[in-house]
């Protein structure tokens, strides 16, 4: 957290500066009449691996509490579930001095069981010069691996004096390179996974951020439209710490900033944070681990079995209104894990 309302009001001033552009570049559709929402659920027990064999009247699904039909149900899972995957190596936020740990972690993930990856992937490699994204998917993780190898990931550029130690320059470059990732694949069909290796990003909240509403109003809207890409391009993000951490209270800490922003007024920067938007999307966020290999497994565990639903929202009553997802299930003992909520549009006019 930052100390001092005036150096905190400059980065935040700075950080919409760039944000507000973004948003305004894209504006979220408004919500016909039959389109459906389409949502990628995840089943738990307390412990073990996601479950599998439910049918669509074991589901419950509530929007802002209310239930809703659900219009289509499938139980998929597996090396033949539509999935693409995205794994993104992010030294823009990870320490230069822990890079080779990283690089040497995935390599041991994609050459498991003799290179062959459950799921097409594609590799994305966020530097402070920009983000290098492989162009296909492959399943070969072998090539993938050898590929990696070649990627060139020097020292960062990114002046100390720049912002607050740089952490304005790297929080705009990780959101505009989730952006850029989220539209590279919106038309692709399918679910797609994105595996976001990183400590996250710099956390722009704390005491002395206080906004004016102009300021609120753009923050707001590069959230609405940053949760409309992600969940109309069917992606589910994960956040995970390479390094881990043994201070749970500071690894915990982006909690607080998982509740759905429903209006311009309950906004802090913190509510764009990596670890916040994977929750969101219905992903995991680890960071009490630094067995990279093993984490990355225990992501893609939840393609073994899942199930996708869909319904038909309501029209909203107004512009980018909030609403809050939950799924009950018939059988006890069991979580479903799911997106957490979207921003309705009203009907077009006529």
């Amino acid at each position: 957290m930052f100390n001092g309302a005036r150096l905190g009001l400059s980065i935040l001033l700075l950080l919409l500066s760039t944000t507000a552009v973004s948003a305004q570049q894209y504006s979220p559709p408004s919500q016909p009449g039959d389109g459906k929402i389409y949502l990628d659920v995840v089943v738990t027990p307390k412990s073990g691996p996601p479950v599998s064999g439910l049918q669509q009247q074991d589901f419950t699904l509530l929007d802002d509490k209310v239930p809703r039909t659900i219009t289509s149900f499938q139980a998929l899972g597996g090396s033949q579930a539509p999935i693409e995957v995205i794994l993104v190596v992010d030294a823009v936020n990870t320490p230069y001095e822990n890079v080779s740990y990283v690089r040497g972690e995935i390599d041991k993930f994609l050459r498991a069981d003799g290179g062959h990856l459950a799921h097409p992937t594609a590799l994305a490699v966020l530097t402070d010069k920009g983000t290098q994204i492989q162009e296909g998917f492959s399943s070969d993780g072998n090539a993938l691996s050898a590929s990696l190898d070649q990627s060139s990931v020097g020292l960062r550029t990114i002046r100390r004096s720049s912002g607050y130690y740089g952490a304005v320059e790297r929080y705009q470059l990780s959101v505009q390179a989730l952006r850029l990732l989220t539209a590279r694949d919106a038309s692709r069909p399918g679910r797609k996974i994105i595996l976001w290796v990183s400590p996250g990003w710099p956390l722009l909240s704390g005491p002395g951020t206080e906004l004016g509403s102009k300021q609120l109003q753009e923050l707001f809207a590069d959230i609405v439209s940053l949760s409309t890409q992600l969940r109309q391009a069917r992606i589910t993000l994960y956040s995970i710490d390479p390094l881990g951490t043994t201070d749970f209270g500071s690894a915990a800490y982006y909690k607080q900033f998982l509740k759905g922003i429903r209006k311009p007024s309950q906004v802090q920067p913190g509510d764009l944070e990596l670890q916040v938007l994977a929750t969101q999307s219905g992903g995991l966020a680890l960071n009490l681990s630094n067995d990279l290999a093993a984490s990355l497994n225990e992501c893609l565990a939840d393609t073994e079995a899942y199930y996708e639903i869909s319904f038909d929202p309501p029209p909203a009553d107004t512009r980018d209104e909030y609403h809050h997802l939950e799924i009950k299930l018939a059988k006890g003992g069991l979580t479903a894990r799911t997106r957490q909520g979207y921003y309705a549009q009203p009907l077009p006019r006529q």
